[in-house]
């Protein structure tokens, strides 16, 4: 009963529009297209089975009338020579082809690059860890550097994220190539799972156990997220890496209590780049321990050595906070964004009031988004581990525990109020080896309910094979051009543009939006970050301007700044997005006259404008500043040796090229 009961409520979130039944604030504008292209997928598909049934039948039919003699349909399973395993040599072949995936999807799709502002910092901490520091000494103009998501309140900068993901991103910048570690760590958990697959599925032919890890290999939302630097997937390696370990330790009596220490390893050290996943998965692996050592003897000795494992990472982890935050406990993001940040039902720091029923809202939203990434088929991917779940009731402990853990993980997003969503519903990733076992296990059930040969079998291989031969077009049509074209302004090849230009040991001010100086000044003048992202979005563009020029102006600072700016948020409902600069991000109010100052900004922008964000990994000698249009002198006279250029575009068309202004006081 409880699988069907899970199987109900995956299609339930999945299926249903409950995004746009519930009054959380949340829509899912998506909802009727997609509904009308999985209709049209699966008439195709499940046509096509049907129709191929229908063929095979009439040859049959065809066959005993020609008195040939009919081969009966027979429920015999699949041959299971070798049962239990994908074998080691296939398992590494697997794992190769994967490597190899992954690394073109990190250098081909996403330019061996890291292109998103979460990408960026943990990279720039990478570096920063490889050189033997923790953090940097604060720059003494620090709006001329700061970047979103980097902490630098007090004497030091540094990344707001746990260090568990820089630091696997470190193993990466030791070679200069920090996009190699995804994809490494991507074919590791190919391994992984096959393991895992092993102490699942231990009765299962070697056929079924190959195509299982294929499929993992190949799964698209899998893949995509092996080839970026965004630390969900170093985080699923060690999750992988934790669950075989508890797999091994839990197997039998006898297993040396080692494995305990071994998985109470992984599971810290996935602790260290995301709190939430490994917490997630640690607690029901504690009771679980917890539960067999009460017969004493090796099961207490594994319990109490899987604290051991799990202390080491995490201790490291809170030594890295007391030298940068300041107490073990404090997190780079909880300093940097105050309470607002912290999981809960809340206003968060940007976006909307974070309700229950918007979390409910955003669960929806992220099977939703399940069902059409995982493996990117034309009908809802998650239906064959809802048939499986369905006529499939039998568990084993650990797929208890998995279900544990997955259902913790998904109340912990229930919770928390940021829309995760970059190649997938990245906040789910965890889920992905359940999700691959239990559509792997729909095969399973097939085998297990229609017999060999018969009709309905010949037709849902084929539904299926259609569907993969759909997911592989869409993937290589749709999919992979999407994200190659897609955030184009993070690929910046500066260091060939720079020696292009002859520009190198220089310091170069990067024209950034009117928008972007604008939060950054407010940085500048001390107003927190989360009260900063309110402003901005909820004040016109102009308005601010004024306002923060006149506090800077008049040396006022930090909660006194702040109470001169919230009250700009008086006509938040009637802004509408700028139609007059190329950074929609800027709010305006209708009807206001800007003035010459403001009008001054917006000419600017209409000239063009970049990001200094990803310039910040540049490795060309050059010091890479935000432009502020007057104060140019100011930051020269830090870097009195260089050269000093103003980083523009020829035009604000997308990729427009770049031109190095030299700049004369």
């Amino acid at each position: 009963m409880a699988t069907r009961l899970i199987a109900l409520c995956i299609l339930a979130l999945s299926l249903l529009p409950i995004a746009d039944l519930l009054p959380g604030g949340e829509r899912d504008a998506e909802y009727l297209p997609r509904l009308v292209d999985w209709a049209f997928g699966l008439a195709l598909c499940a046509g096509l089975g049907g129709l191929a049934a229908f063929v095979v039948r009439s040859r049959r039919r065809a066959a005993t009338a020609a008195g040939m003699p009919r081969v009966p349909d027979t429920a015999v399973s699949m041959p299971s020579i070798g049962a239990g395993s994908a074998g080691t040599g296939f398992t590494l072949l697997v794992a190769a082809i994967a490597l190899a995936l992954y690394l073109v999807i990190a250098l081909v799709v996403f330019s061996g690059r890291p292109i998103t502002i979460d990408e960026i910092v943990q990279v720039i901490q990478a570096r920063w860890y490889v050189e033997g520091q923790l953090a940097q000494p604060t720059a003494p103009l620090r709006e001329f550097f700061s970047t979103l998501h980097m902490v630098d309140l007090g004497d030091l900068t540094y990344s707001q994220f746990p260090a568990g993901g820089p630091a696997m991103l470190a193993l990466g910048s030791l070679v200069g190539a920090e996009w190699i570690v995804g994809p490494i760590v991507g074919a590791l958990s190919v391994v992984l799972f096959a393991r895992l697959l092993e102490l699942l599925e231990p009765e299962a032919s070697r056929r079924w156990h190959r195509a299982s890890v294929a499929l993992f290999a190949l799964a698209p939302f899998g893949a995509f997220m092996f080839g970026s630097h965004m630390n969900h997937v170093t985080t699923l390696f060690w999750l992988l890496f934790a669950i075989v370990a508890l797999g091994i330790a839990t197997a039998r009596e006898d297993v040396p209590p080692g494995w305990g220490a071994i998985a109470g390893f992984g599971l810290g050290a996935a602790a260290t780049i995301r709190p939430l996943d490994g917490v997630a998965f640690a607690l029901p692996a504690a009771a679980w321990l917890l539960w067999r050592a009460r017969r004493g003897g090796r099961p207490l000795a594994t319990l109490l050595l899987s604290g051991v494992g799990i202390a080491v990472p995490l201790a490291l982890l809170l030594w890295v906070n007391s030298r940068t935050t300041g107490h073990p406990l404090l997190f780079g993001y909880d300093l940097l964004w105050g309470p607002k940040h912290a999981i809960g039902f809340h206003v968060p720091p940007w976006g909307m009031e974070h309700t229950p029923l918007r979390g409910i809202e955003l669960i929806s939203l992220y099977f939703t988004r399940l069902s059409v990434y995982l493996f990117e088929t034309p009908f809802p991917a998650l239906l064959p581990a809802v048939i499986a779940l369905w006529w499939r009731p039998a568990l084993r402990p650990l797929d208890r525990y998995l279900f544990a853990s997955g259902a913790l993980l998904v109340v912990g997003y229930w919770a928390y109020w940021h829309d995760g969503f970059w190649l997938g519903p990245r906040f789910m990733l965890p889920l992905l080896p359940m999700l691959v076992l239990w559509s792997a296990r729909a095969g399973l059930v097939i085998r297990d309910r229609l017999p060999s040969g018969s009709l309905g079998r010949i037709a849902a291989g084929v539904t299926l094979a259609t569907g993969a031969a759909y997911a592989l077009v869409t993937v290589l049509v749709v999919r992979a051009p999407q994200y190659r074209n897609g955030m184009s302004s993070m690929r910046i090849e500066i260091e060939q543009e720079s020696a292009r230009a002859g520009v190198r040991d220089a310091l170069v001010l990067v024209k950034e939006s009117w928008g972007a100086q604008l939060v950054a000044r407010m940085w500048a003048l001390g107003v927190p970050r989360s009260d900063t992202e309110g402003l901005y979005q909820r004040t016109d563009a102009c308005v601010l301007e004024t306002a923060i020029g006149a506090l800077e102006a008049a040396g006022i600072r930090g909660e006194a700044a702040r109470a001169r700016l919230i009250p700009l948020q008086v006509d938040s409902s009637r802004l509408v997005k700028s139609t007059r600069s190329p950074d929609d991000t800027q709010r305006m109010l209708p009807g206001l006259r800007y003035s010459a100052r403001c009008e001054a900004r917006i000419a600017e922008d209409q000239l063009g404008f970049s990001l200094l964000a990803p310039l910040r990994l540049a490795k060309d000698g050059n010091v890479y500043a935000r432009w502020f249009p007057g104060r140019e002198a100011e930051i020269a006279g830090h870097h009195p040796s260089r050269r000093v250029y103003v980083l523009e575009r020829a035009s604000p068309a997308l990729g427009a090229p770049f031109i190095w202004r030299p700049f004369a006081p």
